[in-house]
């Protein structure tokens, strides 16, 4: 569910339509919904009710403050993968002790600032990581808290660049292995070991590869208390999908997650830790672009739009699929046709959908992104020097621009030109 909606034949991102955004701010932009934001997130705490657990919100999806602050004012930690995102969480609020460091390269630099800063744990994910986390807390005087994370060995059945849990990607350490790394780990001085982490993948459509990593993950837990380590926190990653069109059958929801949580780990009793990115702010936003030219080809027709593949890069990097919807809503009955949804980007990759089915439109006319709230405008370019586009937060009746679109003079200018030329 979200609370973009129709009303009176036009679309409104709860009580604004977007027509008054896109002329405030202009097009393309990115539209995110408070009141959405927050049920996700409360749906994913309340399926964990009756638990000892900490819900932490995987701010890769998308990652501005503000969008941080209301999570953070709900009751979420953050899991992070790199210095800059522990520094944003630590701008918008969020305090060292709900932040959890993931990630395979964490840098001394990075591990350094985040000791100093306050951090909850950190995702440890091989033996070389693990030395370097013992000297920097051993020269800054604490004990990193740490959990190690382990590969399982499970096919998440998603798409092939988002799967992380199968023994030839490059995340954790084999769990094959894994009483021989807690050893290690528990004789370095400058490190606690708390738990054991997992992340088998993202977009996950199904619970199966969830219950088969947990189901490890429970046995490993045994057997290294019994040699001798106190394992007492589970962080279980993230990667629950979305439904990317609405024809779909829906993936698992939020209480089925939690339910498996219970059945596979309750009995441990263990702090849980869970980390959901796409699910919490996927369908909370919307990406707004405008109709440049309509252009009939050799056999096919386009759209030709103002938003490109560096505003939206998952359909070129994923073969990703969104719904494309038009900001006012087409008459019932009304006959649409087959259309390339293209961008002005000079690339054949910039291309959003083939063939797509749409109302008759013109230049001018609005069109929207659904489940483009998660990994947008993260994952935004300047490509072609195109501005970044806004970012915008509804509240209600509110909107604010919670990122200005930066000028051509503003972009330019970050550049550095050597005194020999």
């Amino acid at each position: 569910m979200d609370h973009f909606l129709y009303r009176d034949g036009a679309l409104y991102a709860e009580d604004v339509p977007i027509s008054e955004i896109a002329a405030a701010v202009g097009t393309p932009f990115y539209v995110y919904s408070t009141a959405t934001l927050l049920r996700h997130f409360q749906l994913f705490d309340d399926a964990l009710d009756g638990t000892d657990h900490l819900v932490c919100y995987a701010m890769k999806a998308a990652s501005n403050q503000a969008i941080l602050k209301t999570l953070a004012q709900a009751g979420a930690g953050m899991d992070v993968v790199s210095g800059g995102e522990y520094l944003r969480a630590k701008a918008a609020g969020v305090p060292g002790d709900k932040i959890v460091f993931s990630g395979v390269g964490k840098t001394a630099d990075e591990i350094r600032t985040a000791l100093s800063g306050g951090i909850r744990q950190f995702n440890v994910e091989s033996e070389p990581e693990m030395e370097v986390i013992n000297t920097i807390a051993l020269e800054l005087g604490v004990v990193a808290p740490i959990t190690v994370r382990v590969n399982p060995d499970v096919d998440a059945k998603t798409h092939a660049k988002i799967a992380t849990g199968k023994s030839e990607n490059k995340f954790g350490i084999p769990i094959a292995r894994a009483s021989e790394v807690y050893a290690h780990a528990a004789s370095l001085p400058g490190l606690e070991v708390i738990g054991i982490d997992v992340h088998i993948g993202s977009q996950l459509t199904e619970l199966e590869p969830f219950e088969m990593a947990y189901t490890k993950v429970a046995e490993l837990t045994e057997k290294l208390r019994s040699e001798g380590h106190n394992i007492r926190r589970l962080d279980l990653g993230g990667g629950l999908g979305i439904p990317y069109t609405r024809a779909n059958d829906a993936p698992p929801l939020p209480v089925e997650y939690g339910a498996l949580i219970k059945k596979t780990l309750g009995h441990l009793g263990c702090e849980i830790e869970i980390e959901p990115g796409r699910l919490i702010a996927g369908n909370a936003g919307l990406m707004v672009s405008k109709v440049i030219y309509v252009k009939s080809g050799e056999g096919r027709d386009f759209l030709i739009l103002d938003g490109a593949m560096n505003d939206l890069i998952r359909p070129a990097m994923y073969e990703a699929h969104h719904d494309i919807v038009a900001v006012n809503e087409p008459a019932p009955g009304v006959e649409q046709q087959p259309y390339d949804i293209v961008g002005p980007v000079c690339e054949t990759g910039d291309t959003f959908a083939k063939q797509r089915n749409m109302p008759p439109l013109a230049p001018g006319d609005l069109v929207v992104f659904r489940s483009a709230g998660a990994y947008g405008a993260v994952m935004s370019s300047e490509y072609n020097t195109r501005p970044l586009i806004p970012e915008v937060l509804v509240h209600g009746d509110q909107f604010a621009v919670i990122r200005e679109r930066p000028s051509f003079d503003e972009i330019i200018n970050r550049d550095t030109i050597p005194e020999w030329l």
